[in-house]
């Protein structure tokens, strides 16, 4: 499977893109780091292969390893969003500097979790070497703020990672490159295709449906089924946060496509139960919100699969949504820095009033997702789920989108006199501590603490001092009390089944002001 390292995606450069050879150069010390940190958090809070015990001296934290090894570095640097400029741990006292070197001196030469690490170091310096210099005068509109996260997932050290995608690939689809891209309209039989919700009738023609597929996809994927073509008719459109959904340029959708590339833990196909839950779930839960208040949802308002052989395919499926009309900022894109001004989002918003800001942010995030819950539905609000609309430069009320990583519980939502729709899949979740943790990880141990961080660093704040701003109105909600849970993403990716959540616990917080 392609996955270029720092050497290749180099060599790609000086063929597609010459001129940012000397800037991915500059940039490759600063993704080691990034990506190093990450890993090294997941050393220092997750049950990985091979740890055996943990401890500090001093600023140091010291992880004990299976076999009398010893791996070790800066307390700080294995904090949660911690991104430090350059950063060393020592295994055995011998420094390593590179993630995808140290893992494999830890696992064995060529672990295939090295290669991932090796990938994700080549794209995030790409990333951040392909970034223009920020410009006061440019729209900030919300495709453009999406692709404002450059550096991928905040804590999973396969935060770039792209494997099946050459170096090219990633220049031409990555949505922290900018790119306008055709989506593919493949005309499909009617009786070849499942679909839920109101298709449109735009994506009809001939008797056929019209499936958009992923540009990357049609060229990789779609050969696989040669009774399948594109019609020459296609989409413009620009990737959002997630490489595979894409927002089309007329404004008239945002579509979710499959791609079959590895992307941090998961191939980003299209599930069927994804098609099968879509619409219906989305207008259950849209009325849900209507009840719980300060919450909408991005509807999904169809979702299709071609049949292969009487299956949906999860390859050939997409879903289809209703872009929000007014400018929904992704909560990740807080702590990104600011297409405009080059500084932390979340700061050029806040302005003079850090503290303000947070405590708006967390009346906005935090009560309608305890309401929700309390009736037995757990969004999974983490920072490209969870968006939020702002008024005058502050948050008024949520959006969310992205039904698969949400848990419905029929049994609470009976006991408050609601019937909830057939769910399929492994949404369905009657457990009131998998509920809590769906949404206490997202929203609180990642959205709030990440901004906490931002805000902290580019105020020259200690955290704790923002977290008291906040404390009386998280400890009037159960959210806000015990461990905070947190997705132990390194650990699901090298689990024998790398798909089923993991969750590890950070110290809450609250309880040490």
């Amino acid at each position: 499977m392609t996955a270029p390292d720092p050497a290749a995606t180099e060599a790609a450069l000086h063929t597609y893109r010459p001129d940012l050879v000397p800037v991915f150069r500059q940039a490759l010390p600063g993704a080691q780091a990034a990506v190093l940190a990450r890993l090294w958090g997941a050393y220092a809070r997750e049950p990985l292969p091979g740890l055996v015990g943990r401890r500090t001296e001093g600023g140091r934290l010291v992880c004990a390893l299976a076999g009398g090894h010893t791996l070790a570095g800066p307390e700080a640097a294995s904090r949660p969003f911690a991104d430090p400029a350059t950063l060393a741990l020592t295994l055995d006292g011998v420094p390593y500097a590179d993630p995808a070197t140290l893992f494999s001196a830890l696992a064995g030469p060529d672990h295939p979790f090295a290669v991932e690490l090796a990938n994700s170091v080549a794209n995030l310096a790409l990333a951040r070497a392909a970034q223009p210099a920020p410009d006061p005068t440019i729209p900030l509109t919300a495709t453009l703020l999406e692709q404002s996260v450059v550096d991928g997932h905040p804590l999973h050290p396969g935060c770039r990672t792209r494997l099946g995608m050459s170096t090219l690939d990633v220049l031409r689809y990555g949505p922290e490159h900018r790119p306008v891209v055709p989506v593919a309209l493949v005309a499909v039989p009617e009786d070849r295709f499942l679909h839920t919700g109101q298709w449109p009738d735009r994506l009809r023609a001939d008797g056929r449906i019209l499936l958009p597929v992923h540009p990357w996809q049609a060229e990789y994927v779609l050969p696989a089924y040669p009774d399948l073509r594109p019609t020459g008719a296609s989409l413009t459109a620009e990737p959002l946060m997630s490489l595979r959904s894409l927002a089309t340029v007329d404004g008239a959708w945002q579509l979710k496509t499959a791609v079959d590339v590895q992307m941090t833990s998961a191939v980003r196909i299209v599930s069927p139960a994804a098609v099968r839950n879509g619409p219906v779930l989305s207008a259950f839960l849209a009325d849900l919100a209507v009840r719980v208040g300060g919450l909408a949802l991005v509807p999904e308002t169809a979702a299709g699969a071609v049949l292969v052989d009487g299956e949906p395919s999860r390859s050939l499926a997409v879903v289809i949504r209703r872009p929000p009309d007014q400018l929904a900022v992704p909560a990740a894109a807080l702590a990104a820095p600011s297409p405009a001004t080059g500084r932390t989002l979340a700061a050029d918003l806040a302005g003079a009033a850090p503290h303000e800001f947070l405590a708006q942010l967390v009346r906005v995030l935090v009560p309608p997702l305890q309401a929700l819950l309390d009736l037995g539905v757990a969004l999974e609000a983490h920072g490209q789920n969870t968006l939020v609309v702002f008024h005058s430069g502050r948050p008024e009320s949520l959006l969310y989108r992205d039904l698969g990583g949400i848990r419905v519980s029929p049994a609470r939502l009976r006991s408050h006199g609601i019937d909830p729709p057939p769910v399929y899949g492994d949404l369905v979740d009657d457990d009131p501590a998998v509920l809590r943790c769906k949404v206490l990880a997202g929203a609180l141990s990642t959205v709030v603490a990440q901004v906490v961080t931002a805000l902290a660093a580019a105020y020259g704040e200690e955290p704790d001092a923002l977290w008291r701003t906040v404390a009386p109105a998280l400890r009037r909600l159960s959210l806000g009390t015990g461990p905070w849970p947190i997705k132990a993403t390194t650990a699901m990716r090298l689990a024998t089944d790398p798909l089923d959540d993991l969750w590890t616990d950070l110290p809450n917080p609250l309880e040490a002001l």
